[in-house]
């Protein structure tokens, strides 16, 4: 399970919902701050309605 908060393009990378979608995910939470909820995925561009399942994988550790 990674921290969508803190996961590299990379680690983001491997999750297959996710793939080819790492440095969107990085450059989104560097210019709006960190993930409350991972539903704020449909925000990212490109991931709009393509994250089923990705609760399996990714999580949004509260601090």
């Amino acid at each position: 399970m990674i921290d969508l908060n803190t996961a590299t393009a990379e680690e983001l990378d491997a999750v297959p919902a996710l793939k080819g979608h790492g440095p969107e995910i990085v450059r989104y939470r560097e210019e709006r701050g960190r993930f409350t909820d991972l539903r704020q995925l449909d925000e990212v561009p490109g991931l709009s309605g393509k994250t089923d399942g990705v609760a399996e994988s990714v999580r949004v550790a509260s601090d």
